[in-house]
């Protein structure tokens, strides 16, 4: 599969790159996404979340009336459950919500959303370039000239770092490096934007696996 590369000021370079198909032409397998999408976003949980129960709620253990004779239901203290200011029945206690998930797994889904991506014609390719200082102006104005300021896009660009200081402030845009590429965040983005030298990589790293 070729893909057209195009200049950050949006003409076309008359070039085109190979996008390998093992990676960008594979079959989709859907749960293969959703199993890292699952894990992806469990690991972000801190899982800090505490109640406190009957037996850490702040109050007496008197028994609030005698236990027959009243007409009443029977009760305990004051931090029963079901008393306002009780205690909590079941509540959330500190856990660890990460899973573990097969290498093989979490590239197959890696790849099965870069093909969804690529099947669509959400994937553009640009000469690579830098930035000699962070400008978001500047970026903004990449963004526009390749087509892509009105849509949610993940920029694959090389480890330039005034690159991502211009974009981070850009709404509805992100970025990332082609090793720590994810499948969460290439399926939470409508367009992928890839560098020449990036798409090489990716390429490369597909015949090492």
């Amino acid at each position: 599969m070729k893909v057209e590369i195009v200049k950050i000021s949006g003409e076309k370079t008359g070039k085109q790159v190979e996008l390998n198909e093992e990676i960008f032409g594979v079959e989709p397998n859907d749960h293969a996404i959703y199993l890292s999408v699952k894990q992806y976003l469990a690991n972000q949980r801190q899982g800090t979340h505490k109640s406190k129960e009957k037996g850490e709620s702040a109050g007496s253990t008197r028994k609030l009336h005698r236990q027959k004779g009243t007409g009443g239901s029977r009760k305990g203290s004051i931090k029963n459950p079901l008393f306002h200011g009780g205690g909590t029945i079941f509540g959330p206690r500190p856990r660890d919500y990460s899973f573990k998930l097969n290498r093989k797994v979490k590239e197959l889904a890696r790849r099965s959303a870069l093909s969804y991506k690529a099947k669509q014609n959400n994937i553009v390719v640009v000469e690579d370039f830098t930035l000699d200082t962070p400008k978001t102006k500047a970026f903004a104005g990449i963004m526009k000239n390749i087509g892509v300021s009105d849509k949610k896009t993940l920029f694959v660009l090389g480890d330039n770092q005034n690159i991502r200081l211009s974009l981070r402030n850009l709404p509805k845009t992100g970025a990332s490096k082609a090793s720590d590429l994810n499948t969460y965040d290439i399926m939470n983005a409508q367009c992928i934007v890839l560098s020449e030298s990036t798409v090489n990589l990716i390429n490369q790293m597909a015949e090492n696996n």
